[in-house]
């Protein structure tokens, strides 16, 4: 599904689509519902992927960190 020849620009792109698809799913129909869970994998898979690109490029990426910030803040106001 996911190759390493695409760019971190593009990568990270990828990550922050996702990342909406699944908080949008899990406000719509919860956060258990198959669909949340589904995208919650694929997201997982994607940042795992995202981080083992870096780790081969050995340079962070501070857009990334911010992205995973930004998650962090809004998880809490999607739970209630």
């Amino acid at each position: 599904m996911y190759k390493y020849s695409k760019s971190q620009s593009e990568m990270i792109e990828e990550i922050k689509v996702k990342r909406e698809l699944m908080i949008n799913s899990a406000t719509t129909f919860g956060y258990t519902s198959e669909e949340t869970i589904k995208f919650s994998q694929e997201l997982d898979e994607l940042i795992n992927k995202y981080q083992r690109f870096m780790g081969q490029a050995s340079r962070p990426n501070e857009e990334v960190k911010i992205a995973f910030k930004q998650m962090i803040m809004v998880w809490p106001k999607v739970l209630v």
